[in-house]
């Protein structure tokens, strides 16, 4: 279960970080290790996000990416940030997040969520649908998925998929934990409290938090779930280093090779958790006094930078502790 994760959601870095892309992602994920995170995530995307980066931007597939860091890793659990299920038909799926435990020696995690980028669908050719649609096909998928990781040999007819006997040979090494983001209370809180061992909560205040534990109960209780059974997470955007003129620094230094604006530099600051570490410590803090169970955290603007890896490390880890 994650109690502090690590997500990679950005692949530009300045030239001045004097190494290829992947060699950056490779040295992120180490750092991330041995800074105490228990796993490592990237986005399942094919375009840069609004809000980091221009569509153009690099973007790796991520299960591609997640089975090779395997081969660079000991320890930390490898997952997607999440999945997004319209991506992959559900019996490839299976198939993909089995390989990427047997190469990480039983150290994958299935994320998944709805899928909602409408430009990265419309542009690459993958149905979009309405929002029914696309929350309709996740429960599908979960319904052909999670048997097929638990060793059943699967048959299911539904409005979006079909599938016949379904097998997944080689079966997983590990019993794969299975998380669901998004932080929606009626159709996707519902669905954690249904198929999943962790929720990863994305977007919006951390006021709203109490509310989502809630809702997340309330559906626990009606279905017979122990809540208690279910780790409940939220990602958190960072830019952490030693002094708040650090941190306004190595925000700046990715600006410029963003083409960031000044109005687009001050908007980061306050969508951030932005700071020395003692604002962001306090800020992190806030957050887990919510009543979540963990934490996963980026350093969008700075990741790059290894050490600001491990002071981010060490802030977690204290935030978080039990």
């Amino acid at each position: 279960m994650t109690r502090v994760g690590y997500q990679i959601p950005n692949f530009t870095y300045p030239e001045a970080a004097g190494v290829t892309i992947f060699d950056s992602v490779i040295a992120q994920a180490r750092a991330a290790e041995a800074a105490g995170f228990d796993r490592v995530f990237v986005m399942d995307h094919f375009y840069q996000l609004p809000g980091i980066g221009a569509p153009e931007e690099p973007m790796f597939e991520c299960y591609s990416v997640l089975s090779a860091l395997a081969q660079h890793t000991e320890k930390v659990r490898l997952a997607a940030l999440v999945t997004g299920n319209t991506y992959r038909h559900p019996t490839l799926l299976a198939k993909a997040v089995t390989a990427l435990d047997h190469v990480s020696s039983g150290r994958a995690t299935l994320g998944i969520g709805a899928g909602w980028f409408q430009l990265e669908h419309e542009s690459l050719g993958y149905e979009f649908g309405t929002f029914t649609d696309r929350f309709e096909k996740l429960e599908e998928s979960l319904k052909i998925v999670i048997p097929m990781l638990r060793g059943e040999r699967v048959s299911f007819v539904g409005k979006h998929y079909q599938v016949v006997d379904a097998i997944n040979s080689p079966q997983p090494v590990s019993n794969i934990p299975i998380m669901i983001g998004g932080s929606g209370e009626k159709k996707t809180l519902r669905m954690v409290a249904q198929y999943a061992d962790e929720s990863n909560l994305s977007g919006g205040p951390i006021t709203e938090i109490p509310r989502k534990l809630e809702a997340l109960e309330e559906h626990c209780e009606r279905l017979g779930r122990d809540r208690s059974e279910i780790m409940v997470t939220k990602l958190q955007m960072v830019c952490v280093a030693p002094t708040m003129e650090e941190a306004e620094s190595d925000l700046r230094e990715m600006a410029a090779v963003k083409g960031w604006s000044e109005e687009v530099i001050e908007m980061a600051k306050m969508v951030l958790v932005f700071g020395d570490p003692d604002t962001v410590g306090e800020k992190l803090q806030a957050c887990m006094d919510t009543g979540i169970d963990g934490m996963t955290i980026n350093l969008a603007a700075n990741g790059y930078k290894l050490e600001r890896i491990g002071l981010l490390g060490e802030i977690a880890l204290e935030a978080t502790a039990i």
